[in-house]
């Protein structure tokens, strides 16, 4: 079924619209993929706070003009998919990279991230980076870890000086030897 112009304008449009605020945008192709295997791709993307689209070459090349994307959507070839957030890069190369080991048929082409283009192995390179969760989790560990080392040489000074006070009690070294005159 062939798509009026006016469609391929308000595609062209919506697009353009998406590509202005996002920072990430992977550029995949794939083959034989089946309604099933794609539906599953969305809902994993969905969930990372990403969005994906089928589009056409010269459509996608049109709505990029003047975005981040421009650089990775000029000159497609062949079958294209985009997937695209505004939020976390590595969520978004991680759930396609899952997906792509899973579904052989889906590969990369390119992508932008924060307007740099990036290499097939730059994607999976930023697949295998901790998540921003995992990064602010080991930054504030690693702020708390110092006051928590102090706290306890803190308490240990305390907590020795009883034990030692205990000791000598069991011992009876604190006996009352003084004269009972004075």
């Amino acid at each position: 079924m062939a798509v009026t112009r006016a469609k391929k304008t308000e595609q062209v449009d919506k697009l353009s619209k998406d590509l202005q605020n996002v920072s990430t945008v992977i550029v995949t192709t794939y083959t034989r993929l089946t309604v099933a295997q794609d539906y599953e791709l969305r809902k994993q993307l969905r969930s990372s706070g990403a969005k994906y689209a089928v589009v056409k070459n010269t459509l996608a090349e049109r709505a990029a003009k003047g975005t981040n994307a421009e650089g990775a959507l000029k000159d497609l070839a062949g079958v294209t998919s985009i997937a695209y957030t505004e939020g976390d890069p590595v969520a978004l190369a991680k759930a396609l990279s899952k997906y792509a080991k899973d579904n052989p048929e889906f590969t990369f082409k390119t992508g932008v991230v924060e307007g740099r283009v990036i290499s097939i192995k730059e994607i999976e390179a930023l697949a295998t980076m901790p998540s921003k969760e995992e990064i602010y989790s080991k930054l504030l560990f690693l702020m708390n870890a110092p006051a928590q080392r102090l706290v306890t040489v803190m308490n240990a000074i305390g907590r020795d000086l009883a034990v030692v006070i205990n000791q000598g009690v069991e011992k009876e070294k604190f006996a009352n030897n003084a004269p009972a005159g004075v």
